[in-house]
C-alpha cells in the first residue's frame, strides 16, 4: 500500500518525507517475526542539520530513501547511538586500531561503483549468509543502495598492499555521521575489519567535531547487529527517548 504524503516534517526547512511504500513484510532480522518498515523519500534539501533530526527520529538511510522499523508486535529495534566525547575504546579495540593502522591505508572519499567494490560486496554477503539463495548484488543494485544517496555521504575505503579490503558508507550530519553499511574481505579478518572501520569513523566524528556516531538498529538476538553493545557507553532510541546503556 503506498500513502501521498507523510506528515512527518523537518523544522528546519521545508524538506517531508513522502510515503512511498507502507506494508507487512517478515521481519529481515528476525525469524517468526512480521515488520513493518515504510520507505520514504525526502522532499526538498536534506541539508547536515535536517540529517541530524532524521537520525534523532530513528531514521536509517537506503539509497535515496529513509526508513525506521514501525512494526506492529514488535519493539526489538533499537536506533543506536555514540557519544564521542564519553565513548570508552576497549584494549581489543586499541589493538585493532594500532594494527590496522600500522598494515592498512584509508582513503575517505565520495562512495563510487566498480567491479572490486561489486565483488568484495557479493563476497562479504554471502560469506557472511546475508544474501537469500545466492543472489548476486549488480552495478545497478549496489549504486541503489549505496552510491545513490539524498544527503552528504562519504566512502570509507580500506586497502591492504594495495588491494581493496573493506568499504565502509558514511552519512554525514552537522552535529553526527551514520555508519550506513560496511562490507569487508573474509579472508582479512585478522584486521577485524568491520570493528576497525567503526573505530575510523569515530576518529572522523571527532577530527572533525561531530557529537554523535549513530550505528544502526540493535537488535539483541540479532548475531550480525548485537555486536553494537560493544561500543559503549551508548543510547539507544526507547519510544521516543535516547536512553543510555552502559
Amino acid at each position: 500500500m503506498s500513502h501521498p504524503e507523510s506528515p512527518i516534517r523537518s523544522t528546519q526547512t521545508a524538506c517531508r518525507l513522502v510515503v512511498v511504500q507502507d506494508q507487512l513484510q517478515p521481519c529481515p532480522y528476525l525469524d517468526k517475526t512480521v515488520a513493518r518498515m515504510p520507505l520514504r523519500l525526502p522532499i526538498g534539501k536534506v541539508t547536515p542539520r535536517v540529517t541530524d533530526e532524521w537520525l534523532a527520529l530513528g531514521y536509517r538511510r537506503s539509497g535515496d530513501f529513509l526508513y525506521r522499523a514501525e512494526c506492529p508486535e514488535c519493539s526489538e529495534c533499537k536506533p543506536t547511538r555514540v557519544d564521542v566525547g564519553t565513548f570508552q575504546m576497549t584494549s581489543s579495540m586499541r589493538r585493532v586500531v594500532n594494527r590496522g593502522d600500522r598494515e592498512l591505508e584509508c582513503y575517505w572519499g565520495m562512495p563510487s561503483v566498480d567491479a572490486n567494490r561489486i565483488k568484495l560486496f557479493n563476497m562479504h554477503r554471502q560469506t557472511r549468509h546475508l544474501a537469500s539463495d545466492g543472489e548476486q548484488v549488480t552495478n545497478e543494485t549496489y549504486r541503489a543502495f549505496l552510491a545513490d544517496t539524498c544527503c552528504e555521504t562519504r566512502e570509507l575505503a580500506i586497502y591492504h598492499g594495495g588491494q581493496l579490503v573493506a568499504i565502509a558508507i558514511v552519512d554525514i550530519g552537522h552535529d553526527s555521521i551514520s555508519a550506513v553499511y560496511t562490507h569487508f574481505d573474509p579472508a582479512a579478518s585478522r584486521y577485524s575489519l568491520g570493528t576497525y572501520a567503526i573505530m575510523k569513523q569515530f576518529q572522523w566524528a571527532k577530527e572533525y567535531g561531530r557529537r554523535y556516531v549513530y550505528l544502526g538498529m540493535y537488535v539483541a538476538d540479532n548475531a550480525h547487529l548485537n555486536y553494537k553493545a560493544r561500543f559503549a557507553p551508548q543510547q539507544r532510541l526507547v519510544g521516543d527517548q535516547w536512553i543510555e546503556f552502559s
